[in-house]
């Protein structure tokens, strides 16, 4: 990577900031494109290591670097988009979104010590909910690209038809798709209220206690449980359905495994709970509750989607 220089008149050239102060903006766009915060730092990093590939004189020519890293990384996204449907054809059990922690929780170290960069850190509002993460994962990779970059980030649609390779219209078009998507009744209209939160205590603590009866109460008759291991921790490879199911497999969970510690944690900016063993993260759950009840819950076992919560 290159150092800024000082040119004729003791001016520091003010590009090179400019340049590296729009890591964390992309890092926020690629996580929303990719659903993993691991592959969104991948997609980033190419993306710094094509501009600093180019000469200061083709740097020079660009009059908006932000624009010119955000056009690569949406596309270096896009492509990734494409290829991830293949491999995920592939994965073991169902894929799920990575979870990410509480910003408080985020950067008091990341595991295996050293401490996480704060432009890394993604910013927890509804458009990274888990709910929401998950019906993006439904969209055509450019249905997703085209409704991030406008709804989300609030790009124009002649920019976004540049990125995507389509024309505006056809862009207005995906966008248009992926609302119709986002706006049905699987998608919660709002974020978890305080309720909400107090409505996943007593889950926990009917969990805690092993108490069937006492969980069905809180799940939505439809409730589901979706779990993922990605082949590397044990865990339900399809999704269990209707609350005495979903009950039961969470007590059986509880009962086959002892030293089990619920915590409560903040998961993409919502309320969750974080399950440790012997002190160390084993699974971090998300939910979507509806009224009183808890409609969907998504489990997250796989350990490489676990690097932000395990203890250091």
């Amino acid at each position: 990577m290159t150092t800024q220089s000082e040119p004729e008149g003791g001016l520091l050239d003010p590009r090179p900031n400019a340049v590296i102060g729009e890591r964390r903006r992309l890092v926020n766009l690629a996580y929303r494109l990719l659903g993993s915060l691991a592959e969104a730092e991948d997609a980033v990093q190419e993306t710094y290591a094509r501009w600093y590939a180019m000469t200061p004189r083709q740097q020079d020519a660009i009059e908006s670097p932000g624009a010119w890293l955000t056009t690569v990384a949406s596309r270096v996204c896009l492509d990734l988009l494409r290829s991830a449907r293949s491999r995920r054809e592939r994965y073991v059990g169902e894929w799920l979104p990575e979870p990410l922690p509480d910003h408080a929780e985020w950067l008091s170290g990341r595991p295996g010590g050293g401490t996480p960069d704060p432009a890394d850190r993604v910013t927890l509002d509804e458009s990274v909910t888990m709910a929401f993460l998950v019906v993006l994962e439904s969209m055509t990779p450019a249905e997703r690209v085209a409704f991030i970059l406008h709804d989300v980030f609030g790009y124009p649609f002649p920019e976004v038809a540049e990125i995507v390779g389509r024309t505006p219209a056809a862009c207005r078009q995906l966008a248009s798709s992926a609302r119709r998507r986002i706006a049905a009744p699987r998608v919660p209209a709002a974020p978890v209220s305080r309720h909400g939160a107090v409505v996943i205590r007593h889950l926990k603590q009917a969990w805690e206690a092993k108490d069937v009866s006492a969980l069905v109460g809180l799940l939505d008759p439809d409730a589901t449980v979706t779990a993922d291991g990605g082949g590397l921790a044990a865990a339900a490879l399809h999704p269990v359905e209707g609350a005495e199911q979903v009950a039961r497999h969470l007590v059986g969970i509880a009962c086959r495994a002892t030293g089990l510690a619920f915590l409560e944690r903040t998961v993409n900016g919502q309320p969750g709970l974080v399950v440790q063993h012997e002190g160390v993260t084993s699974a971090v759950l998300a939910f979507d509750v509806v009224g009183d009840r808890v409609r969907r819950i998504w489990v997250m076992r796989n350990p490489e989607k676990l690097r932000l919560w395990t203890a250091s």
